[in-house]
């Protein structure tokens, strides 16, 4: 196959934060969430130079080590060949080390800014491979196939290859997360789980990881139940105990709440925008209590605002919905 020829336009990009696990359905299930971080690339004629805005603008490496640069060029590499430069443009909402899909969100854009500036890249890198390289630099499909997918998601690998569907979950549900002020690093809260788990809670989760796809998508009066856990959330609570209490506090209010992805923000899930409001007045102090839109779209490449990539900086207010209709992803 010959080497790819690049697009002269910039491209822009809007990914999705996403919550993993939802309880029970732990590397398996993710709810892609409204709060976005928007990615402008353009192929220059040389070098590599990034302006990042928002989340992560002091602590971010502007160099081949940003997570997104490297999922650029190794998804450039599956499309055929690096572009002779490029310059990005970054305008991050998602917190970071909050379990809330940054690091996800960052391959998302970057492998689809790659393939959407690259001329015939759809034909080069499908829907299907686009999720297999995703998880690839991930390391598991979850939240990646919530981030592309958008909705409810449930993803696993087969031969070890990332495949995923895409559910709607229930229009009347409400997300709220809780986020507390200091990050917490998933590999830290991984390396807490043991090696192996009793039968019985193997089975529990399973029950109620198969429930929670009909709570979900259809019956939300289910979500208490189908949202219980024996697998992560016990093993992880001492690395996060105040989360972990925040969980225990609002389940024992009957408001059907997990800890987000690796943690350590607290996701609950609402059945209405009225016990929306009442979920948010739960937490009390050191938390950051946000009403989330469900993200429906998924990674979406979005028509750039007038002038240069540099509008990405200044481009929506990161809450609602992506606009469906305005670009093209993964379904």
């Amino acid at each position: 196959m010959a080497g790819p020829a690049f697009r002269a336009a910039a491209v822009r990009v809007r990914v999705p934060a996403t919550s993993a696990n939802l309880g029970p359905g732990f590397d398996a299930l993710g709810l892609a969430l409204g709060i976005y971080d928007d990615v402008v690339v353009r192929v220059a004629d040389s070098g590599l130079h990034i302006d990042i805005a928002g989340e992560g603008a002091e602590s971010l490496p502007r160099d081949e080590n940003h997570l997104l640069v490297r999922s650029l060029r190794t998804a450039f590499d599956a499309l055929g060949g690096q572009p002779r430069g490029l310059e990005i443009v970054c305008a991050n909402r998602i917190p970071h080390g909050r379990g809330l899909g940054s690091s996800s969100a960052a391959i998302c854009a970057g492998v689809m800014a790659a393939r959407a500036v690259t001329t015939g890249g759809e034909a080069r890198l499908d829907d299907t491979a686009l999720l297999e390289l995703a998880t690839e630099i991930e390391g598991h499909p979850d939240n990646v196939a919530a981030c592309l997918l958008g909705g409810f998601t449930l993803a696993w690998t087969d031969g070890g290859a990332a495949r995923a569907v895409r559910m709607e979950p229930a229009a009347s549900l409400v997300p709220v997360v809780f986020v507390p002020a200091k990050p917490l690093l998933t590999q830290t809260a991984r390396g807490l789980l043991p090696r192996t788990v009793p039968h019985v809670d193997a089975a529990f989760n399973a029950g109620r990881a198969a429930l929670l796809v009909e709570a979900l998508t259809r019956r939300p009066e289910l979500l208490l139940a189908a949202t219980e856990d024996r697998l992560h959330q016990e093993y992880r609570a001492p690395a996060m105990t105040e989360s972990a209490d925040l969980v225990g506090r609002l389940r024992a209010e009957a408001v059907p709440a997990v800890i987000s992805g690796a943690g350590p923000t607290v996701l609950a899930l609402a059945a209405n925008d009225g016990e929306a409001d009442k979920v948010s007045r739960l937490a009390g102090d050191g938390w950051t209590a946000n009403r989330l839109a469900l993200d429906l779209a998924g990674a979406c490449v979005l028509p750039l605002a007038t002038g240069s990539g540099s509008d990405a900086g200044h481009s929506g207010s990161g809450t609602g919905n992506a606009p469906g209709g305005a670009g093209s992803g993964p379904r």
